[in-house]
């Protein structure tokens, strides 16, 4: 679906954009692919330059409690610097790279419940105007299907996704925000934890993954456990043993050695260190409402997400919730990557 907007700042008679991108899903690191369709207005005008930005929402906390809002996450400039004439249509097709870290907002093409968008923007005679959003949709790279294959597996449901502002520190996080997947626990784990929590920080070279576990009762002394490690692009391994380790690592390590230092520690024979930033995780791990899911169609989580998916977005398809939320994305409430 397309979204044709008239760029307010010119009026009736000004060019109008139309961005079609091709099908998806794109991989982040990948390539994103399309066209721009410009249509000249009324009279000549001169384009400055077309730029494409990579919106998402995003959750941000505070001590009044949450909040949402749009974030550019990544810009590109794909034209200008030519007059369109009036009436004149032009064709830019486009390819650009996603950044590492793009959150993934689908598996088995069942949608997660994250919102991205690609807005596209002209510069026409020294004014900008925002003209364009069209729903992006990402899938997993392989290391994080195997990776959130081997959970379902293992028994772990899909409970939702969202994105936070924040950094993790300890991690090579380049992004403003980090993408939480979270999930009900298995039931050989459900004793010890309300939920664990996987996020997936992207590079060149490989994957690190984030897990989490929120505390159930006084199990982990007040705090959250979190733990951090990291695979190649292409690593084969055991998945199911390999990812239930890391499970096994985090409960019982802490579980072990009760701590007071705030959201992070050294699993004994993990690979790193994490912690939260910007946002507390106390007591957490029981608003987010949700699905709970068990084994069904494709894996268990992708099953769970189909079942979020309608509490999310309520009968909408993706094109129009992104429709919706690009007037909170052009109301000034954007920040810049």
């Amino acid at each position: 679906m397309v979204f044709k907007r008239l760029l307010g700042s010119l009026g009736v008679g000004g060019p109008t954009v139309d961005t079609v991108l091709d099908p998806g899903p794109f991989l982040p690191g990948g390539a994103l692919t399309g066209q721009v369709h410009l249509r000249g207005g009324s009279a000549d005008f001169d384009i400055d330059h077309i730029a494409l930005e990579l919106v998402a929402r995003v959750e941000v906390e505070h001590g009044e409690g949450e909040s949402e809002g749009g974030v550019v996450f990544d810009r590109f400039v794909v034209g200008g610097g030519f007059r369109l004439a009036e009436g004149e249509q032009r064709s830019f097709p486009f390819a650009v790279t996603l950044p590492w870290e793009t959150p993934v907002t689908e598996l088995h093409g069942r949608p997660l419940g994250i919102v991205l968008g690609v807005r596209t923007g002209l510069a026409v005679a020294g004014a900008r105007d925002k003209g364009d959003l069209d729903p992006l949709t990402v899938g997993p790279l392989p290391a994080q299907e195997a990776i959130l294959e081997a959970l379902g597996h293992l028994g772990f449901g899909f409970r939702s996704a969202d994105l936070e502002y924040g950094h993790i520190g300890g991690t090579g996080q380049t992004l403003p925000f980090y993408q939480e997947i979270e999930l009900t626990p298995a039931p050989q784990y459900a004793h010890a934890v309300n939920e664990v929590e996987v996020t997936f920080l992207a590079n060149p070279g490989g994957l690190e993954v984030v897990l989490e576990a929120d505390k159930r009762g006084g199990l982990f002394g007040g705090h959250d456990a979190l733990t951090r490690f990291t695979v190649g692009h292409r690593d084969a391994r055991d998945w199911n043993a390999e990812v239930d380790a890391w499970v096994r690592q985090l409960v019982e390590h802490r579980a072990a050695h009760g701590t007071t230092a705030p959201y992070g520690h050294y699993a004994s024979g993990g690979e790193g260190y994490a912690h939260r930033d910007g946002h507390s995780h106390d007591g957490h791990g029981d608003h987010h409402g949700g699905h709970r899911s068990g084994p069904g169609m494709g894996t268990a989580i992708a099953a769970g997400a189909a079942g979020l998916a309608v509490g999310v977005v309520g009968g909408m398809v993706a094109a129009e919730v992104v429709d919706e939320i690009g007037d909170a994305f052009e109301d000034g409430g954007d920040e810049e990557a």
